[in-house]
């Protein structure tokens, strides 16, 4: 079965990095797009970043762009994320997706603090 576990997360400083992976099994994953979402206390789900199947395309939110990288290895069947210049509002719940399955990993926590 289709299995998405993220991992990465932490608590940061504002201005700090983390480095988020997500680690894929039960598909094909060299074969999808695939996504990174967040979800802060009370909020909807906020699509933060996609990435083509071969790496090929990425797009981001506005509100993430230019301090946040989303990258893949399909040798490896991992989805990355690395975030810098963190902000307060970063702070989130951070779930890798396949948009074709609408398939979604539990998360990890991501907390901008000082």
């Amino acid at each position: 079965q289709v299995q998405l576990v993220e991992s990465g997360g932490g608590l940061v400083q504002p201005g700090g990095s983390l480095r988020l992976s997500c680690a894929a099994s039960g598909f094909i994953f060299k074969t999808r797009d695939m996504k990174w979402v967040r979800q802060a206390p009370g909020k909807g789900l906020e699509w933060v970043s996609s990435i083509r199947y071969d790496g090929g395309t990425t797009e981001y939110a506005d509100s993430v762009k230019g301090r946040f990288h989303i990258s893949r290895d399909n040798a490896k069947n991992t989805l990355y994320l690395q975030m810098n210049n963190l902000k307060p509002e970063d702070s989130a719940v951070y779930h890798c997706t396949n948009p074709t399955t609408g398939d979604r990993g539990p998360g990890t926590q991501v907390t901008v603090s000082s």
